[in-house]
Order: C-alpha cells, then structure tokens, then sequence
C-alpha cells in the first residue's frame, strides 16, 4: 500500500511538472505514465459512445424481414433478402467513403469534436430512420447515418492515447465489448420494441405514433441514450497535441521527453505539417499495418455476413429450413449471447490477449469457427429446449471468438503507427474495413435469398451452401493470420 500510494505521488509530482499551457495533450499525457492507473472515467465514457453509435448498425436485423415486407418493394417473398442486404450495407457504404476524411479531421482538430460530431448525426439520422414509410428513404437515411459517423477511428485512436501499455488491452477490449454488445442489444431493441402496437395492443393503440410508424420506437430509445451520452462526452479531455515543439526550448524539450515519452513522439520535428497524402503512402507501404487492417477486413466482412445471415435464418419458416422463430425469440438468443459477451470481454479477454498474445489470439479463433459454423444447419434440426440450449451455446461462442479477432485486431493495428498518424491510420483502416462491412449484409443476403430457392439442389441444398460459404470465408481469415500474411513483429513496430 505505502509503494502505491508513493506511485501516486511521483505521479500527480509528473502531472504538475512542465507541460505545453495551451496544449491539451500534454494536459493528460501523464495517463501514459507506466505508473498511470485504469482512467476508469475514460474507458466507461468511451464504452457508453461506441455502444450508442454503434446500435444503429444492427437494431434492424430483427425486424429487416417485415421492414421491407412493409415497403412493398418485391414481388416476391423470397426477393426480400436482397433488398434486406442492400439497407443493412448502406450504412457501412456511408461509413468507407468518410471514413480517411474523419481521421484527417481527428488528427487535425482533434478526437473530441469528431466524436461530438458523429454522436449528433447519430441522434439526427436515426431517429429519421424510424419514421421512413419508403424503401428508397430509409436506404438514404442508412447512408448519411453511415457517412456522418466517423467515431471509431477516432475512438480507436483515442483509447491508445488515455492508457499506457499495461492497460492498452483492457480498453481496447471495452471498444470491442462495446461495439459487440451493441451488436447484440440492438438486434434485442429491435426485436422487442418494434411493432409494438401489434404485440402489446394494450399499451399502444391502433391510432397511436407507434402504430402508423411500427419500426420507430426501437430509434427513439437510442436516440434518448445518445442524447445522454453526448452530455458525458462533452466532459471529456482531449488528447490531440496541438504545438509546435520547435517553439519550445531545448531543456524543455528534453524534460518533457522524459515526462510524457508520447508527447515529443507526436511532436518531433515538422510532423504534424506533413501532408496527409504523404501519410497515407507511409502507412500503406508498412507491412505490419497491412497485415492488421486484413485481419480486421475478413473478420467483419465474416461477421457482418453472419449477422445478416443469422437473423433471417432464424425467422424463416422450418419448411426452408429456417428455426421458425419471432422477432422476440431472435431478441432473446442475442440478448444472452450480450450479456455473456460483456462478461468475457471485462473479466477474461485481457488476460486471454495478453497470455496469448495478439496474433495468436487472432489465429485460435479463426480456425475453430470454421467447425462451429458448419454445424448450424445440423441445429435447425432440433426441437423444443434442446435447440435453445444448443443454438445459444452456438451464438455465445461464435460472439466470443468475432470479438476476440477483431480486439486484438485493433492492438496490431494501433501499435503497428506512431501517434502523429494514428488518426489517418484508423481513417484509412475504418474506410477499407468499412467497405468489407458493408460487402458482408449484402453478400450475405443474397446468398440466403440464393439458398431459399434451391431447396432441392442435389449438392449443398438450401441453408447447407449459405452456412457452407460463411465456413470458407472463416478460413481465409485463419490463412490471413499467418504468415508473411500477418508478420510476427506487428505488434512490436511502435510502443
């Protein structure tokens, strides 16, 4: 106890010491002193902006089917898969032509105003969302929502600026956390709010707002959780660095060399006035970085397809080889597989990342989902509490090992870059990833829509090539963890 509490004391004696006045970066460097503790405040206020921003993304899996039912947009039930996978893209299409511009802007102007920014396009285009009454509209809407939200780069960027190296793991697992869980509580929003007037008739009358717009309620709560949020984020501090270290004398230079190592890191030379284009060459001619953002490309293409996928697999009917399932069931599946996510990314993912390692913790995932997916269409088989039990066991796990490739994705990214170009990196990273993003819900409603009309193929009938696909597509996110693919020193190229 007296050696923590002399850390501290060394610590706040950092914090006071010599820092640029007008330079909010070094105002909080010292959360990168090797003997910094968690910034609890900071990781939970990231956790609540990426959970908010990131709910939008999947909330409409659960009602997608009936949504575009309701568009009349078809001719044919068994067209709506593909115009399914053109609305849940278009967002993530939004998202890959903005993306390296926002992080120009987060290195620029800083992380915060990027945040702020995207959180209000949140609260706007979502909201607009649930009111659409046409298909055309709401696929417009899905795009600015899409194109206005530059927050994960920044978030990203940011994480690795509030944490030293020991707790680096654990905050990049709160982003991972939290974009997962809203991956799973939204679909569970989705699922028990929409429609409301038609399954809870006493609470919500037949003339009601929510009975001429039946998808609106599940946009208004989350509109009300990012009005909340972005009160909080408003609070927090900036970690952009905004001066020129050739202003500063020599002796200063060096002491805050020593007091905040990132600080002159970031600051070194003329970096901060090197063009973004010459950036960008820089980070596309580094192989580790590469490396990393391929990873993180294959895994979300395959876990966005495997949304998509998984949701209109569940409320098909049993005769097309679907789990027959309601709205609420979906909701409930993935309501559990989110709570037992949370629970593995806070309590055992960062020690899980730091015993195996980044890249190993990239590579066991992978190869052991190729097993699991190819076992789903053997669960449509079951029947009563067998088939929850099984396709829950099934949703939790196949959760856990997405989120553990795409968390320590990110640490191989992040520490694949110096600071001064985190910003255009993470841009440059959610544009490509983004595109694959938003490739995954179209590829992968079009190949349910492609399955459900041959059901009587003699070779891989129906869900068995859809379920058959996803498993090819997991072993190309293995062979992507390898190497030369993946080199053993990403994650030694900058600290």
């Amino acid at each position: 106890m007296a050696d923590d509490a002399e850390d501290q004391q060394i610590l706040l004696q950092k914090k006071k010491e010599i820092q640029y006045p007008n330079c909010p970066g070094c105002k909080c460097a010292y959360l990168q002193h090797p003997d910094a503790g968690i910034p609890y405040k900071e990781f939970l206020s990231v956790f609540l902006l990426i959970f908010v921003a990131s709910i939008p993304v999947s909330s409409l899996y659960p009602f997608l089917y009936f949504m575009v039912q309701d568009f009349h947009i078809t001719k044919s039930d068994k067209e709506i898969g593909f115009y399914a996978g053109l609305l849940g893209a278009s967002l993530l299409v939004g998202r890959a032509l903005t993306a390296v511009h926002w992080g120009i802007a987060a290195d620029k102007y800083g992380r915060k105003p990027v945040m702020v920014l995207s959180l209000i396009s949140v609260i706007v285009f979502h909201t607009l969302f649930g009111l659409c009454k046409n298909f055309w509209v709401a696929l417009a809407t899905r795009f600015l929502l899409g194109g206005f939200n530059g927050m994960h780069g920044a978030v990203k960027a940011y994480i690795s600026e509030i944490s030293n190296q020991q707790h680096e793991a654990l905050g990049i697992s709160m982003v991972g956390t939290s974009w997962g869980l809203a991956l799973i509580i939204g679909p569970a929003l989705g699922g028990y709010l929409s429609q409301p007037a038609l399954k809870y008739p006493s609470v919500f009358g037949e003339g009601s707002l929510f009975a001429r717009y039946p998808y609106f309620l599940p946009s208004l709560c989350n509109t009300v959780l990012a009005t909340g949020a972005l009160c909080i984020i408003i609070q927090l501090p900036e970690t952009l660095h905004k001066h020129n270290i050739e202003d500063m004398e020599e002796s200063a230079t060096e002491q805050m060399s020593v007091v905040w190592p990132q600080c002159s890191k970031s600051t070194e030379g003329k970096s901060s006035k090197r063009r973004y284009s010459d950036v960008k060459r820089s980070l596309l001619s580094r192989k580790p970085f590469i490396g990393a953002m391929a990873v993180s490309c294959i895994c979300s293409f395959h876990d966005m397809a495997y949304s998509e996928i998984f949701s209109l697999w569940c409320v098909t009917p049993k005769s097309t080889g679907g789990l027959n399932f309601t709205t609420d069931n979906v909701a409930k599946v993935l309501g559990i597989s989110g709570f037992a996510l949370m629970v593995f990314q806070i309590l055992i993912f960062p020690h899980l990342a730091n015993f195996l390692g980044p890249i190993m913790t990239t590579r066991v995932p992978a190869v052991l989902s190729v097993p699991l997916i190819l076992a789903y269409p053997g669960i449509a088989t079951l029947h009563g509490w067998v088939l929850w039990v099984i396709l829950n066991l099934a949703s939790i796990v196949k959760t856990f090992f997405s989120m553990m490739i795409l968390n320590a994705s990110f640490i191989l990214l992040n520490n694949s870059v110096p600071q001064e170009e985190r910003g255009v990196a993470n841009g440059v990273s959610m544009t490509v990833v983004s595109i694959f993003k938003a490739i995954g819900p179209a590829v992968g409603g079009s190949l349910f829509a492609w399955g459900q009309k041959r059901q009587d193929a003699y070779i891989l009938p129906g869900n068995d090539m859809v379920f058959v696909a996803l498993a090819v597509i997991a072993i190309i996110g293995y062979i992507s963890t390898l190497e030369p693919f993946l080199p053993q020193s990403t994650f030694k190229s900058y600290h």
